[in-house]
């Protein structure tokens, strides 16, 4: 499981002209990606990874400041570009194997008392967000 999270003043994920996710405040927004043999415990470990992340001002992290976060899947994170110009896609998981572990980040999250804001599962979505900083880290479980 991969996680590209990024520090940022605010953020949102529009789809279909309606904005499904947004945080209002400094935090972090979170890009997640799965491959084919992630699991539970993968999920546990990124979001704890995320929670305690010392990448907030004077390095504390969204658990320290009560800090609210917004969860993207992005199968893409799992897209290799080794060869040719045309990426592949195949160690990124499919949907019904991706989507309860994504599910399972954003539960891991909320259990550690963070507010945690989420994109639309398989949809074409627009992220838009600032980044603060910019500071940005890719983490893996």
């Amino acid at each position: 499981m991969r996680a590209v999270v990024q520090r940022v003043t605010r953020a949102s994920v529009t789809v279909d002209g309606e904005v499904v996710g947004s945080i209002g405040r400094p935090g972090l927004v979170a890009l997640v990606g799965v491959t084919h043999d992630d699991g539970v415990e993968q999920a546990g470990v990124i979001a704890r990874k995320i929670a305690e992340l010392r990448i907030l001002r004077d390095e504390r992290s969204a658990l320290d400041e009560g800090a609210p976060v917004l969860v993207v899947s992005q199968f893409t994170l799992y897209g290799d570009a080794r060869k040719g110009r045309r990426p592949t896609w195949n160690a990124a998981a499919p949907g019904p194997v991706a989507e309860p572990l994504v599910d399972a980040v954003v539960a891991g999250l909320r259990g550690r008392g963070l507010e945690v804001a989420t994109g639309r599962f398989g949809a074409d979505m627009a992220v838009e967000l600032v980044n603060d900083g910019p500071v940005t880290i890719l983490l893996e479980a």
